[in-house]
């Protein structure tokens, strides 16, 4: 047994010497170098991210430039400038184009040549340079320049007029040998050959030496083409706002290589050896690493590592410009600048590991020396375990091989007793199926080294078995048999399984009753396949063990279904007691666990520390289904009273036959008439009159009767009045009655009898009696808590007062004995010997007509009495009520119509706000109605405002 623990090892001080030093390098460099590269890595990307930061700003500022401009030129493009023939008519616009020049600062001129060569500018005058260079005044403003041409193409007039900013002509100038002929330009070339806008590449305007781009669009009807300047100054500088640092270089070029903007914009323009000026290059900005990115000829998104004259850099080369064509941003930066910091940062990281590995050299040769360390750990742990300690673990590793050896053996020991007790701590507890034979197949295997192991039980006919266990999948799901003796089942068994017979121990399952539930099977380590009759024995007993808790699983499980069962049949028969409340007790369960599932997964504090574990989960379904369960000793003809004379029957029977006397009693009286020789006419008249009137009074009475409407005063005086007429009744009503009714009857009956048409008599008062509940707060037999108002009768049958009911059509009585099922609810369940996991179950389903402002039955509980399942079941109810669409009494309402109703009750703290906004917002209310109501209910519900109905913000 010891020698598969045995290991070979090296010297404790060499070994423990050169593994510290040896993992301390490495985790020096390992740590080092992550560092490094990861440092390095989001420098990279920190750059890239910050190019294309200044790409965005870039094309933010093109745009900026150009979008303005084409909607000016295509606004321009239909002024009547574009058709006017002579300088005079042109002149009279010339307000419009100073007006366009002040609304857009970027435009320094604006001009329309002609198809006869005539043109016609304004410029804008901001430069000092401009001024000086054509002796233009320190007032001027604007400068007018216009070439009218004969109609042999040649000059005939050239104006150049200066203004000032009122724009009065401060100064007329005639310049010399000024041959400007714009159909030559390639401005006006372009745009004659295109009916969009035309914008021209970068170059420097002639007049003011600024660089820019014309945009041009010519005019359909009279061929004339509108032009303006609008100077790119503006890029330069945010180039030079974006440039990070000196060593950082931007620049902005086109697809010929010009150099558009530079964040030093004195470089933009060049001279020629003949002074003439050009828009710079790239290559003459004398910035070699610009040089090179802009020879590439695709864009660069990535950093991309490049030597200039032997100096190492990074560039990117993004294209910008929406308006643009091939426009590229070149951005560069120095690697030994980019990367500084993290060199920096490395070198620090490397003293600081070099100075931990030396102090750590010094003290391996201390540590090494410690031997006994690891020997005085052991020692301890094996005294926890004299102590009766099998929890303490040995965790003692060393590569000496005999302190190893001991400590394994040692592991090996604690583990087989520990895993012993687990087995029987399992046993002990209240088995939980499957999971249970799990645990013990699990400790078995590992207290006997097994490779694999597995449970079988007995099906039900007992003619094959089933694998209960998911320890190992090399075990077969079921097994035939074809013998009843143990010795031949044993051997099909070690038959039918693929694993070599002699690593294989079965053990028979047998309880308490000697009868046979399955087998115990595992697959044994080579070094333990030896008879060893302790090991033998002792899986025996733990296999006889193990049959007593499946048995005591099976009978639980039993019960528990027996339980369930019950439970579900009372339910099924309170549904069943009501076709118009059939499906109440199966579906508010439903609802309720749907809250309950939201409410668990809700991350709202007032629901933070609710949550509900597998017991609590029963208690609380077993409750819903409960909640109704005091409505068995309800009156069906109070459950389901549809009208307000309703009892058994609806009395409304009654109240028309006596109308129907009386109707028969205008007849006889009409005949009578007619026998007198009385006024035929009249007597009709008479005879309709009244008769009209009976058939209003009871159309009144019928229509009061259905108490779908609210009945007013005005009504109920009506009703009363209606009522004073009376009939005659020539039959007892003192016989063919129960002996109940006939105690209620007091006086004699003296027939004929007058009668009201509708009455409250006194027998229709059904006292108390024996019946009396013990509701009343200071009821000295009240022990449950109770706190209801308890009518003096138990019931009035009054025809008036029921009649006018002015809400609904319950009395004041019925309505308690409806709210009354909640009394029963709880003496019926409080009267139950519920086990300890199913304690809660009584208030749970006897507290959901609680309110949370403490004035509801049957207790008139406060919010802070009531817990969060209690609340839960009471928005269950309501919602289900409300929704329900087999209700005779009301109309089913909508999903928005129900969440109004229910949102008013928050807001008058009838109903938790915390579980109503969740039960909204998690949207649990739609996938409740998604299977549950008819789709003619489901409508869009409007959240936002249902919630601000409730005040929940």
């Amino acid at each position: 047994m010891i020698k598969p623990f045995l290991k070979k090892g090296i010297s404790l001080q060499a070994f423990v010497g050169a593994s510290i030093i040896m993992c301390m390098l490495v985790l020096a460099v390992a740590l080092v170098s992550i560092s490094y590269v990861n440092n390095r890595n989001t420098l990279i990307e920190q750059v890239e991210r910050t190019a294309l930061i200044m790409t965005e700003a870039i094309d933010s500022g093109i745009v900026q430039i150009t979008d303005p401009v084409i909607k000016m030129v295509q606004l321009l493009e239909l002024d009547p400038l574009a058709a006017s023939t002579d300088f005079e008519s042109r002149l009279l616009r010339i307000k419009v184009l100073v007006r366009t020049l002040e609304m857009n600062k970027l435009l320094s001129a604006i001009y329309f040549g002609y198809d006869d060569g005539d043109f016609f500018l304004l410029r804008t005058v901001n430069s000092q340079a401009l001024k000086d260079q054509y002796g233009l005044g320190p007032q001027a403003k604007f400068l007018l320049q216009a070439i009218d041409r004969q109609s042999d193409g040649k000059i005939q007039e050239v104006n150049w007029f200066v203004y000032d900013e009122n724009l009065n002509i401060i100064n007329k100038i005639q310049p010399e040998d000024y041959q400007y002929d714009p159909r030559l330009r390639p401005w006006f070339q372009s745009a004659s050959s295109s009916t969009d806008t035309i914008i021209t590449k970068p170059y420097i305007f002639f007049t003011t030496q600024e660089v820019g781009l014309t945009f041009a669009q010519r005019n359909i009807n009279t061929g004339a083409i509108v032009g303006v300047d609008a100077a790119l100054g503006d890029l330069s500088n945010v180039l030079k706002a974006l440039q990070p640092s000196q060593h950082t270089q931007l620049a902005l070029i086109d697809v010929q290589s010009n150099a558009i903007a530079y964040s030093d914009s004195s470089k933009l323009i060049q001279q020629d050896e003949q002074g003439n000026s050009h828009l710079a290059k790239i290559t003459d900005l004398d910035v070699s690493v610009l040089t090179q990115l802009s020879e590439q000829t695709q864009t660069i998104a990535q950093l991309t590592k490049l030597e200039v004259n032997k100096s190492n850099w990074y560039g990117l080369s993004l294209a910008v410009g929406q308006n643009m064509s091939d426009w590229r941003l070149l951005f560069a930066v120095s690697e030994s600048e980019l990367f500084s910091e993290v060199n920096a940062h490395m070198i620090k990281q490397l003293t600081l590991s070099g100075v931990i590995i030396l102090i750590l050299i010094s003290l391996s040769g201390i540590i090494a020396k410690q031997v006994s360390s690891p020997l005085l750990a052991l020692a301890e742990q094996v005294t926890a375990l004299s102590l009766f300690n099998f929890d303490t673990k040995i965790d003692v590793k060393s590569n000496v091989k005999e302190v190893q050896l001991l400590a394994d053996l040692t592991s090996h020991m604690a583990a087989a007793i520990k895993n012993f007790q687990a087995i029987s701590n399992k046993l002990a507890q209240a088995p939980n199926g499957e999971m249970t034979l799990d645990h013990i197949a699990q400790h078995l295997m590992a207290i006997t080294s097994a490779k694999s192991g597995v449970v079988y039980l007995f099906h039900n006919d007992q003619s094959k078995m089933i694998k209960a266990t998911s320890t190992d999948l090399i075990f077969p799901d079921s097994i035939d048999l074809k013998y009843e003796n143990w010795k031949k089942i044993k051997s099909q068994l070690k038959n039918t399984i693929e694993i070599n017979n002699e690593h294989l121990f079965v053990a028979p399952l047998i309880d308490h009753n000697e009868k046979m539930l399955g087998a115990l099977i595992l697959e044994l380590p080579d070094h333990i396949v030896s008879k060893n009759i302790s090991l033998d024995n002792f899986i025996q007993e733990i296999a006889g063990s193990a049959a007593t808790a499946i048995s005591t699983r099976n009978h639980i499980q039993a019960q528990q279904a027996l339980l369930d069962s019950i439970v579900k049949l009372l339910a099924d028969t309170i549904d069943a007691k009501s076709p118009y409340t059939s499906g109440h007790c199966e579906r508010v369960p439903v609802l309720a666990e749907l809250i309950v599932d939201a409410a668990i997964d809700s991350d709202a504090v007032d629901f933070e520390h609710f949550t509900m574990n597998k017991l609590q989960r029963h208690e609380f379904k077993t409750a819903a289904w409960l909640h109704d369960c005091g409505k068995i000793t309800s009156p069906e003809y109070v459950v389901d009273k549809a009208t307000k004379l309703e009892t058994i029957y609806n009395r409304i029977h009654e109240i028309r036959t006596r109308f129907e006397v009386l109707w028969r009693d205008v007849e006889i009286e009409y005949l009578k008439g007619l026998n007198q020789n009385k006024d035929e006419t009249t007597l009709l008249f008479k005879r309709a009159q009244q008769q009209q009137k009976l058939q209003k009074e009871f159309e009144l009475l019928a229509k009061t009767n259905i108490g779908a409407e609210f009945t007013d005063e005005q009504t109920i005086e009506e009703i009363k009045q209606i009522g004073m007429q009376t009939w005659q009744r020539h039959f007892s009503k003192t016989i063919g009655l129960s002996y109940d009714e006939a105690s209620r009857i007091k006086k004699a009956d003296h027939l004929p009898a007058t009668e009201y048409l509708i009455d409250d008599k006194p027998e229709q008062l059904i006292e108390w009696g024996a019946r009396k509940p013990h509701v009343e707060k200071d009821d000295p037999k009240n022990i449950w808590g109770f706190d209801m108002e308890l009518p003096k009768y138990e019931f009035n049958r009054g025809e008036i007062y029921n009649l006018c009911i002015q809400r609904g059509t319950l009395t004041n009585e019925e309505r308690f004995i409806m709210n009354n099922h909640m009394v029963q609810t709880i003496k019926m369940l409080q009267s139950l010997p519920l086990p300890e996991e199913l304690a809660n179950v009584p208030n749970i389903a006897g507290n959901h007509h609680e309110t949370m402002d403490g004035t509801g039955y049957p207790r008139k509980l406060k919010a802070s009495e009531l817990t969060i399942p209690e609340r839960i079941m009471a928005v269950a109810d309501i919602f289900e009520a409300l929704t329900a669409c087999d209700r005779p009494y009301k109309e089913a309402k909508n999903l928005t119509q129900s969440l109004s109703i229910m949102a008013n009750m928050v807001k008058h703290n009838q109903i938790d706000a915390s579980i109503f906004s969740l039960f909204v917002t998690t949207g649990t209310y739609k996938q409740y109605a998604e299977k549950y109501l008819s789709p003619s209910q489901i409508d869009e519900v409007n959240t936002t405002e249902i919630l601000n109905i409730a005040g929940i913000h």
